[in-house]
């Protein structure tokens, strides 16, 4: 069982279905290729994160890293440059807040992106030049994201691969029948 470590206390977390998953496998797929040789390395939900030493540690569905110390760490990351968080109904709130909060006081974080289950949609939060978040969601199968730190692309396309996920459709609000024309 997976635990999160807050403020002294232990919160077990629960197993991933297999959407979530698929989801995982999508980024892992991606970003190994794209990474090999760069120095960079990619972990899922079983290498921990050191986000403050005593206080708050987690386990990312996805990071990477490509700092020199976190290449030698067998268990534990402290410095990395893109979180993932694919989100389910009972952790989006959470994802989103508390556990964003707390991602932001990592020096190294440049990326987090949450990722829905329900449909295509994947929030992404990036820190600018002048140290502000700034934040796009994207929810078309062209939509992408650009991770110059990693010289690297990701279409929404890919993260939904082979899921049976579907995108968001706008449908115009119906009318009463009694106003209909």
């Amino acid at each position: 069982m997976r635990h999160e470590f807050f403020e002294g206390e232990v919160f077990a977390m629960s197993g991933a279905g297999s959407v979530h998953n698929d989801i995982v496998q999508n980024f892992i797929l991606t970003l190994r290729p794209k990474l090999r040789g760069s120095g960079c390395r990619v972990k899922i939900d079983g290498m921990r994160l050191a986000v403050r030493d005593e206080y708050y540690y987690t386990y990312p569905d996805v990071m990477v890293s490509c700092h020199p110390d976190d290449r030698e760490a067998t268990q534990q990351y402290r410095h990395p440059v893109l979180i993932v968080e694919v989100s389910s109904p009972s952790t989006e709130t959470y994802d989103r807040t508390q556990k964003f909060n707390q991602y932001q006081k990592l020096h190294s974080l440049r990326h987090y992106v949450l990722v829905s289950q329900k449909t295509w949609l994947v929030e992404w939060f990036r820190l600018t030049e002048h140290g502000v978040w700034a934040y796009t969601a994207l929810g078309e199968a062209n939509d992408f994201i650009v991770i110059p730190e990693l010289n690297l692309t990701l279409t929404l396309a890919d993260i939904y691969d082979e899921t049976d996920i579907v995108p968001m459709r706008i449908t115009p609000p119906s009318l009463p029948e009694d106003r209909a024309c």
